[in-house]
């Protein structure tokens, strides 16, 4: 599940458009960061994009396939990424569509991470 050096910095070079670019190794791959939103995971040189409810149908109306990994218990298991359409790295506008998508679905997910913090501090305050 190892990512190349060369295809990590042709990412980060692809998505410098979109905001400030992070790579953080993880499970033997790496993790993009746009502004500290974590929208994309790249494990043996292939794309995946952060979906959620509101995008998932455009992702599997592409025929983007699951993230999926195998578990230390052997199970299959997936989390909401989806691979990226190969038209992403030759087109401008294809690379704009996807990435909003995958940037706007990783914004929701931190605002709900946000939100119960959020609340539990109202909830003290007003004791």
């Amino acid at each position: 599940m190892a990512v190349s050096a060369a295809f990590l910095e042709f990412a980060k070079e692809t998505f410098a458009p979109f905001g400030a670019i992070a790579a953080r190794r993880m499970f033997g791959g790496a993790g993009l960061y746009c502004d500290d939103l974590f929208f994309a995971i790249i494990v043996e040189d292939a794309l995946y994009l952060k979906a959620d409810d509101a995008t998932r149908g455009d992702f599997e109306g592409a025929a983007c396939e699951p993230f999926t990994y195998e578990t230390k218990s052997g199970v299959n298991a997936s989390i909401s990424y989806y691979s990226a359409p190969d038209s992403i790295f030759d087109d401008a506008d294809s690379l704009r569509y996807w990435t909003t998508l995958a940037l706007d679905a990783a914004s929701r997910a931190a605002r709900l991470k946000k939100a119960p913090a959020k609340k539990r501090a109202r909830k003290k305050a007003q004791r």
